[in-house]
């Protein structure tokens, strides 16, 4: 029997056992947690966007992070429960985005000294920008790119040779590659430097590239299918999978592997420059954004939000020319055990580069000592909120700060490409 076959017969065998009445939007909707001032720290577009997802039939609780900004469908920021079902417009079109940082054996007064070279470094170890890649020989190797479920799902088959070529790579958009001077605030378990340390770390944000993003238009577009067999007045992109059906259960195979396939290319990157720079990596932290997980009997969507159960490490980016956070999850059950990703976008990114200010722009990088290249107008500290106010809103609430992070050197890919 074919693969599409068994799917098709556990899509029906999983319609029947539901009985066959139609679902329709929740009135009232399931519960939201907002973790700021609505009016304030969120939008309109934000608290519709929420509001449409909490109304589905699957919802069963949601909250909205301190950097909440409109997305498509569900917001950025957002996080909702959902009852034995998956949405891949949800989870998002960079699957598995995520965050790494790497504490190296490096002071802060030899990264300044040597600050050109490790730029060069950084330069030299990943590919930045629209369709970056690596072909040929310079291709990286893992073993991620011999996961069997390349060959195995249909839809996985003829992006094996795009993955292959931008594995390692950044991309664009908000994606980048940092070195950063960080500060230690308070003690921890995990955190192997004392109170008042200052440190050198490198830190990566990127997900599943292009490759994610062709996946989640492939399975968002089953999920409206499915919706539509079985539902009523559902909004187009609020659509879900359930995790009985085979698509549901392909889709969660395939998020799986494209969070293997993001932690491979952050991996890629931050060994390839700890061996060309000759540095020694101390630690290393990292964590999903863009992801549904399992969790206490039902699926937890962060999308653009940060796992934060009660003494997980969290890494909370600021801008390019704005403060990152090191974080210890508090386990905030309202916050459905979640944080920020970042500090959120504050506009558009057409309205960001139509109010682009690059003498001012010139004068904050200056003024802070960063180190900044292919930064895009859109990506500028100025596009984005006040990372203070978002940290203030969920210190001690759903995160308590271990480490300030202040950037030295910013390398970005300019163009937008599959970013949040």
């Amino acid at each position: 029997m074919s693969k599409k076959k068994r799917r098709q017969m556990i899509d029906l065998e999983a319609e029947s056992r539901s009985g066959g009445a139609r679902l329709l939007p929740k009135d009232p909707p399931a519960p939201v947690a907002y973790f700021g001032e609505p009016g304030l720290d969120f939008d309109a577009a934000v608290m519709e966007q929420i509001r449409k997802a909490a109304s589905l039939p699957v919802a069963v609780k949601a909250a909205v992070m301190p950097d909440g900004h409109p997305g498509y469908a569900l917001p950025i920021g957002g996080v909702i429960a959902l009852d034995d079902a998956v949405s891949p417009s949800f989870v998002g079109y960079d699957i598995a985005c995520r965050m790494t940082l790497s504490l190296l054996d490096l002071t802060p007064s030899e990264l300044i000294h040597n600050r050109q070279q490790i730029a060069s470094d950084m330069l030299g170890v990943s590919s930045f920008g629209l369709g970056s890649g690596f072909r040929g020989r310079e291709r990286r190797q893992h073993p991620v790119m011999d996961d069997p479920l390349w060959k195995e799902i249909p839809a996985l088959r003829p992006l094996h040779s795009l993955a292959w070529e931008q594995l390692g790579s950044s991309g664009g958009g908000n994606h980048f590659f940092d070195c950063v001077i960080g500060e230690v605030l308070a003690e921890a378990e995990w955190m192997p430097l004392l109170v008042g340390a200052r440190f050198v770390a490198v830190m990566t944000h990127s997900g599943s590239r292009g490759v994610g993003n062709k996946l989640a238009h492939v399975y968002q577009k089953l999920a409206a299918e499915e919706t539509r067999r079985k539902a009523s007045g559902i909004p187009g992109g609020y659509e879900w999978l359930s995790l009985r059906s085979g698509a549901g259960q392909e889709y969660w195979q395939v998020m799986q592997l494209m969070g293997r396939y993001a932690q491979a290319n952050h991996h890629l990157i931050h060994d390839h420059f700890v061996e060309r720079s000759g540095l020694r990596p101390v630690a290393r932290w990292e964590n999903h954004h863009n992801f549904a997980f399992l969790e206490g009997g039902l699926v937890v969507h962060r999308k653009g939000a940060t796992p934060a159960e009660k003494g997980r490490v969290g890494i909370i980016p600021g801008s390019s020319g704005t403060s990152s956070y090191l974080v210890e999850g508090l386990g905030n059950p309202d916050g459905l055990n979640s944080s920020s990703h970042g500090a959120g976008r504050l506009r558009s990114r057409t309205a960001s580069r139509a109010q682009f200010d690059p003498v001012a722009f010139e004068k904050h990088m200056h003024q802070w000592d960063i180190l900044a290249i292919g930064v895009a107008p859109d990506e500028t500290y100025a596009a984005y909120k006040d990372i203070e106010r978002v940290m203030q809103l969920q210190e001690g609430v759903l995160v308590r700060t271990i480490a300030r992070l202040q950037p030295a050197i910013v390398v970005m890919g300019a163009q937008a490409d599959d970013g949040d």
